[in-house]
């Protein structure tokens, strides 16, 4: 397979296994990919994902331009399911990447190389980024009279300054790790030897919180952006009252005054 998933101690990876194509996304990649977050999103004992890439040039160098970009284009016809699945429902490729797939549990990016195009558009759609100082940014469809269609032009301009998103889906230029850490775009900058266990370790300090409590702050953040400061403040309380008339609510103080670890149930 294309994409290791694997679970283990309530933390989802996904690798991509392709590092002989930079870890590009072929038709099989993309499949596996959106029944990996499928699979995550449904399970109530996965509280965390990582995704990351195989080797130490690239986390993800974006769609396959012979083998995908086609059948998005429609020059070449379908040859194996996976691209008649592509064809079919080209949707598919929004919700592998995240562009269009309600996720409400948190992602972490362990970015161990080249992260660009979709690869680069993969990264805006998670929520902690992590770096190795070998990890270049870049979008560079314009480059080829491509469209970056995996959320860039939404996404990006709100979670760094808007010139320098411009610059970046404009001149296709690259931005290495030291830079994007610079402009906000990604967490902190590790030693390559160190990314994974940066990764694991931020995971496991999400997966000791409240569950609904992680999950209903993520949900608010995505779902208030955009909105007038009232609706946002509406949505944000109906969120936040859920979370307090839980179950975890009354352990998480509980646990505190007995001095122990909170023994959440996610209810």
């Amino acid at each position: 397979m294309a994409l290791h998933y694997v679970k283990k101690d309530k933390i989802a990876w996904l690798t991509i296994d392709r590092p002989d194509a930079h870890n590009s996304l072929d038709p099989e990649t993309i499949i596996a990919m959106l029944q990996a977050w499928e699979d995550y999103r449904a399970d109530p004992d996965c509280l965390c994902a990582i995704i990351t890439g195989s080797g130490y040039k690239a986390f993800c160098s974006g769609m396959d331009l012979g083998a995908t970009i086609p059948i998005m284009t429609g020059s070449r016809s379908a040859a194996t399911e996976a691209e008649r699945m592509l064809a079919e429902k080209p949707e598919i490729i929004d919700q592998a990447t995240l562009r269009n797939l309600e996720l409400y549990k948190p992602v972490i990016a362990a970015v161990n190389g080249f992260a660009i195009a979709a690869g680069m558009e993969i990264v805006q759609a998670t929520d902690i980024r992590i770096a190795s100082g070998n990890a270049k940014f870049g979008l560079q469809e314009a480059r080829w009279g491509l469209f970056p269609l995996g959320g860039s032009t939404v996404r990006l301009p709100r979670q760094i300054p808007y010139s320098m998103a411009m610059e970046l889906m404009l001149t296709g230029d690259l931005i290495d790790s030291r830079e994007a850490l610079r402009i906000g775009f990604i967490n902190r900058v590790v030693r390559q030897e160190d990314l994974l266990d940066e990764a694991e370790r931020v995971a496991r300090s999400i997966v000791r919180n409240g569950p609904l409590a992680v999950r209903r702050i993520k949900e608010s953040v995505l779902r208030c952006s955009g909105l007038s400061l009232e609706a946002g403040l509406a949505t944000e309380q109906v969120l936040g009252r859920e979370v307090f008339n839980s179950k975890d609510a009354k352990e998480g103080p509980r646990a505190f005054l007995e001095k122990r670890e909170p023994r959440f149930t996610g209810e």
